[in-house]
């Protein structure tokens, strides 16, 4: 999984450099600005469990059932024993960091266990545009102070899954090391993690890059300093350990060691080379150090590797391979080494990596002399297991899946380089997958010549999906999601865990997704599948029972992605933008396709959801608009923001993107920019507020200068604010929603911490008007037809403060065949909340008022006076609303405005 995502304000700064040019010292927990109006809004998971790389499991050593898991792009978790789940760690991670979410390392304080650090930053090349951070916490991560490094740090990088690269000191646990990327060596803090400084005396920064020719810099990053590890036998309670390993990407030289606390460093004699020493443990007792090593890093790949040994007493390395590289049996390296430390002659080493026909685990009770296999074939192609799989919490890690032998569903793994015994536990092991975290509380039964020990889930909490799409329709399931890797769900119940992913067709990365307005039991769906891997795949499907299952349907030449689908209201057409080829419409709901015209290739498309012979298209700042169900396309508004999203509600298009909020309610040719909000990442809508007609409108984005999420329930007249500091998610936006059937309900997707869903926790709000002001008339005046909007909108005047206190703007907002629509903005400008205002402008003779949405009005001549009424409620200092009306006439700019506190 990666990100890329740079967008969002800079916010308050989270980091203070102190004099000392390698010295970065952080100050306590940043203040966050809070938009100005707030709804209070309970946010959790919509339930999936996993679904993405974990790629390091930490249990700290001084206390039991504290444990630590990090992910590449999805933050890091702390397991919550009572509650039997995963408690997030850096939600409040914001847009301006998203890169956080990237922990590449933790480390647990043995000592003060309450203590805990993490190695944040997403990448290291140009897709991150940040510096890379270590957090330390004193209460489990719950709270966080941050230290900017002078460099960046690489949590889904390649390599992510080596290390630990953070490690604590277990005999003066105010020492903490850090192992970093790029060739910027080794770091130590010597004050709970308060300053860093580079460790001069370690020379060797590592050399290893995958691919030093990427273009894309993803791949020549050079992987640095991988592991640190202590020999706690060597200090006594109160002193610095003197014996330290250190792990280097470097195939000549992987492993280093200091005997005096770290003073001088050295490379350990006669070790082994040529491959990458993926981890290591340390054997106080024994006075051992075991290294996994693979001949790359990971952790996608690995095909040759060692398991070594090395005896403090006398300097000898031994391999203990259970198989060794020099065997033609070995087409893997290794990792995920773990040893038990109530037996320490114990450890388990995983396969690093065997994708076929599955994950190895290896098992020694005798420090490497001898050992025996996870599974083993009882004549080919048969296998015989020394454990089960209960996949009953997450029944979609069958993958939909039935291989043939030696496969077999569930896969006890992948990528399989976090594996930790308990350490209080010889029982209880964790693992991370690409997919999810096992465990088994039974271990020790595979000693025994015919037990079996049984791995499960143990997931809950973890919510690791990059979040693609997300529709939430009318009637059936409250939300279908689509999702990168694992496809996406139907989601019957947002509580419990989708007993299976979208299949028939399975397209891996679901890109895209959309239901029929009126129809919404016919869905269309379009993905990334491996065409190359399955020739009979075709990359759309379409299902007629909402989302519960689905059928193939066919794809035109040409196509290499998923692209954008949409679907008219009516189930009549689709219309789809896949990559690699351009926009094609069907009229047979996939089972043929031709050409649409006048629309760029790669356009994003959207279908309207009032006419089923409408569909827009957005590319390069443009839209264009079909009224012949996706055939030809013209071209409309221009000069938006390149990059957008175009969604669409009722008759309306709305354009969401760096420039800000923008809506058209006459088919894309005229877009009126909405004022308050300067920056959008993506706007969607759910069911209208009491007493409104206009759906509410959510964003990601930036209104008065705070970056969140908002939504307004007057057609972007107003916002409030709906998450907070604690709840920010960072790489969240690319895909929102609304819910139709529940009031200020939102789903909000993200790149890595799953689906969020949001509901208001405060009383409903007053009853607004029957009608949004500021929305398209829904009916027209007494004979009159129904408005239409066709003009550009008209700013009037600027306001300027009325006595008491009380500010007005009068603009109008569109047009209809009779005449005009337009809106009134108030706000308050003095320094105490006030519910009574009035407003009174006068505009040209010809023009009248003939109905008005927002208080009692009343009309003489050219003169009209609005009274505040209680569904306003009460204005705070500088707050504002809103109220619309049609004229007929003469469209009344300029007029004279006034507002006057009461």
């Amino acid at each position: 999984m990666r990100s890329s995502r740079t967008w969002g304000p800079a916010l308050a700064a989270t980091i203070l450099a102190a004099a000392a040019a390698l010295t970065f010292v952080g100050p306590q927990a940043a203040l966050v600005p809070t938009a100005a109006a707030t709804d209070a809004y309970a946010w959790k998971n919509v339930r999936i469990d996993g679904g993405g790389f974990v790629s390091g499991i930490v249990f700290n050593p001084g206390q039991r059932d504290l444990i630590y898991a990090r992910t590449d792009i999805g933050g890091a978790y702390r397991w919550n024993a009572a509650g039997s789940a995963w408690v997030p760690l850096l939600d409040w991670v914001g847009w301006d960091r998203w890169g956080w979410n990237g922990v590449l390392s933790m480390a647990a304080d043995p000592v003060q266990t309450n203590r805990v650090y993490a190695a944040v930053g997403m990448y290291t090349n140009s897709w991150d545009p940040n510096n890379g951070a270590i957090l330390r916490s004193t209460d489990r991560g719950a709270s966080w102070q941050a230290f900017n490094l002078p460099f960046k740090v690489g949590g889904n990088m390649p390599g992510r899954g080596q290390g630990e690269r953070l490690a604590v000191d277990p005999n003066d646990s105010r020492i903490v090391y850090f192992g970093a990327e790029g060739g910027n060596g080794l770091w130590r803090s010597t004050d709970y993690g308060v300053t860093w400084a580079r460790v001069t005396a370690f020379h060797n920064a590592g050399n290893y890059a995958q691919d030093p020719s990427d273009p894309n810099g993803y791949l020549t990053g050079n992987q640095g300093v991988t592991w640190v590890d202590f020999d706690q036998s060597t200090g006594a309670t109160g002193t610095a350990t003197r014996t330290i390993y250190v792990g280097v990407a470097d195939k000549q030289n992987p492993v280093y060691r200091s005997t005096d606390a770290g003073v001088t460093w050295q490379r350990i004699p006669d070790q082994p080379t040529g491959f990458l020493a993926h981890k290591a443990v340390v054997d106080p007792t024994g006075g051992f150090l075991y290294i996994a090593t693979s001949d790359t890093g990971g952790p996608y790949d690995g095909g040759k590797g060692d398991v070594w040994k090395l005896s403090r007493a006398t300097g000898a390395w031994t391999r203990i391979s259970p198989v060794p590289s020099t065997s033609a049996d070995d087409y893997f390296g290794y990792s995920g080494l773990t040893i038990d430390r109530q037996n320490p002659g114990t450890l388990i080493v995983a396969t690093q990596i065997s994708w076929w026909p599955d994950v190895i685990f290896f098992r020694t009770r005798d420090g490497g002399a001898t050992w025996s296999r996870v599974w083993d074939f009882n004549g080919y192609p048969n296998r015989v297991n020394r454990y089960t799989m209960d996949i009953s919490a997450n029944p979609w890690l069958d993958f939909n899946t039935a291989p043939s032998q030696p496969e077999q569903t569930p896969k006890l793994g992948w990528m399989t380089e976090s594996l930790e015994i308990d350490p209080f536990d010889a029982n209880r092991m964790l693992y991370g997958t690409g997919a999810t975290l096992y465990a088994t509380t039974n271990l020790t039964a595979w000693d025994s010549a015919s037990g079996t020990f049984t791995v499960r889930p143990m997931a809950r909490g973890i919510e690791e999906t990059a979040v693609l799409d997300l529709a939430s329709p009318p009637s059936g399931a409250p939300l279908i999601s689509a999702l990168g890797d694992i496809g996406g769900f139907r989601h019957d119940d947002l509580a419990a865990v989708p007993p299976n992913f979208h299949d028939t067709p399975n397209l891996g990365s679901n890109t895209s997704l959309d239901f029929a307005e009126a129809n919404p039991s016919v869905m269309v769906r379009v993905g990334n599948g491996d065409r190359a891997a399955n020739p009979n795949l075709n990359r759309i499907g379409v299902s007629t029972d909402g989302g519960r299952t689905w059928y193939q349907g066919q794809e035109p030449g040409g196509v290499t992605g998923g692209g954008t689908v949409a679907i008219a209201t009516d189930a009549s057409a689709v219309v789809w933008s896949p990559q690699g080829t351009g926009v094609q419409f069907s009229t047979t709901r996939g089972s043929s396709w031709s050409p649409s015209s006048g629309i760029p290739t790669g356009a994003i498309v959207e279908a309207s959801r009032t006419n089923p012979q409408r569909f827009f298209g957005y590319a390069a700042g443009r839209v264009y608009a079909s009224a012949d169900g996706g055939r030809t396309f013209t071209a409309g508004a221009s000069g938006l923001p390149d990059g957008a999203k175009l969604k669409t509600v009722g008759a309306d298009v709305w354009v969401a993107g760096t420039g800000g909020l923008y809506r058209s309610s006459d088919n894309g040719a005229t877009f009126t920019r909405v004022s308050t909000v300067s920056a959008a990442v993506n706007v969607g809508f759910g069911k209208a507020a009491p007493g409104r007609s206009y759906p509410a409108i959510f964003l990601v984005g930036t209104v008065d200068g705070v970056a969140g999420v908002f939504r307004s329930d007057d057609t972007g007249g107003t916002w409030v604010r709906i998450n907070d500091a604690q709840h920010q998610y960072g790489n969240a936006g690319e895909a929102l929603t609304g819910d139709p059937r529940v009031f200020g309900r939102v789903y909000l997707g993200t790149n890595g911490r799953g689906i969020l869903v949001a509901d208001r926790t405060g009383p409903e709000p007053t009853a607004g008007p029957t009608s949004s002001p500021t929305a398209s008339p829904t009916s027209s005046p007494t004979a009159g037809p129904t408005p239409t909007p066709t003009a550009t909108p008209t700013t009037g005047p600027t306001p300027t403060a009325g006595p008491g206190g009380c500010a007005a703007t009068y603009r109008v907002t569109g047009s209809w065949p009779g005449g005009f629509q337009g809106e009134v903005a108030v706000r308050n400008t003095g320094s105490t909340a006030t519910a009574g205002w009035a407003v009174t402008w006068t505009y040209p003779s010809g023009t009248q008022i003939t109905q008005l949405w927002g208080g009692d009005y009343t009309a003489s001549g050219t003169a009209v006076t609005v009274r505040n009424t209680a569904w306003n409620g009460t204005l705070a200092p500088n707050a504002s609303t809103t109220f619309g009306f049609l004229g007929t006439g003469t469209a009344a700019i300029p007029a004279t405005v006034t507002c006057q506190r009461s």
